[in-house]
């Protein structure tokens, strides 16, 4: 695993009694993406995956859409006094005619747990990058493929098994079989990670997948799904007011709340193969 998890002393108590015990922990470290040896961005990541996360996060801001406009990732080194390499910069080369957004489209693009433009801001800039057309995108699902979504995330996630403490992302076919995961401290990352990786096998855009993603459905999420041509998010918690919003403006189909035999739909639930409601 890496430099994903750290080993660290804890002390542990329980009922009366204490001990002292090594504890494995989710790695979390900065790190910047640059473009043509200009500084973009820093993300605060679990380490691992790293050229997928630079390549889904350009995915994300619309700067790119197929794994040919990206000519070479490579880490920088001498990143420390020493000259040393962190491997926590890495620089994107892309292709001549693929450009960074224009400054009234550009974000602040300091990368926490969660960030973005507001309200109609966010929606009018990612409505003005996104190529791919999900209203377009014929895909259904079954609600029992559906619901069985959750335990498969989790049986894949490996990392999460000794620290209990990253999130994760999968992505599915409509009969359920899960085709890539990545997991992260932050979901955003985890989700940048997975399209990234979509990206440079030359998937995009991932017309009839489906995104599972641990923790809830933000503004972020769903624009990056719409990013990657992805027809239908599903989370384990609630979605925010603008993620319904935005979901709803895209044709992507938004689930929450997925626990069990049981979830809300929130936008285009014609994809969900189910009899007519009742009242």
């Amino acid at each position: 695993m890496g430099r994903a998890t750290v080993r660290r002393q804890v002390l542990r108590l329980r009922d009366e009694t204490s001990t002292h015990r090594p504890d494995t922990l989710a790695g979390e470290e900065p790190m910047e993406i640059r473009v043509g040896g200009k500084a973009l961005t820093v993300t605060m990541r679990t380490p691992g995956s790293d050229f997928d996360l630079a390549a889904g996060f350009l995915v994300g801001e619309g700067v790119v859409h197929h794994a040919e406009e990206i000519t070479g990732i490579r880490y920088c080194a001498g990143a420390t006094a020493d000259g040393s390499n962190t491997y926590n910069v890495v620089d994107v080369a892309l292709a001549p005619g693929t450009t960074l957004p224009e400054p009234s489209l550009e974000r602040n693009f300091y990368t926490t747990s969660s960030c973005g433009l507001c309200g109609k801001a966010s929606l009018d800039a990612v409505r003005t990058t996104t190529r791919w057309s999900l209203a377009e995108d014929r895909t259904t699902i079954d609600p029992e493929v559906v619901y069985s979504l959750p335990d498969r995330l989790r049986a894949a996630q490996r990392v999460f098994d000794s620290t209990g403490g990253l999130h994760a992302a999968g992505l599915f076919s409509t009969d359920g079989e899960l085709l890539a995961l990545r997991e992260d401290v932050g979901r955003h990352n985890a989700v940048d990670k997975l399209v990234g990786h979509a990206l440079r096998q030359g998937w995009l855009p991932l017309r009839g997948a489906v995104l599972m993603v641990s923790g809830r459905a933000s503004f972020e999420l769903v624009q990056k799904a719409a990013m990657a041509g992805i027809p239908v998010l599903a989370a384990v918690s609630a979605p925010s007011s603008l993620a319904v919003d935005l979901a709803g403006e895209t044709g992507l189909t938004l689930m929450g709340f997925l626990r069990g035999r049981s979830v809300n739909v929130y936008s285009r639930t014609e994809r969900l193969r189910v009899p007519e409601p009742v009242g």
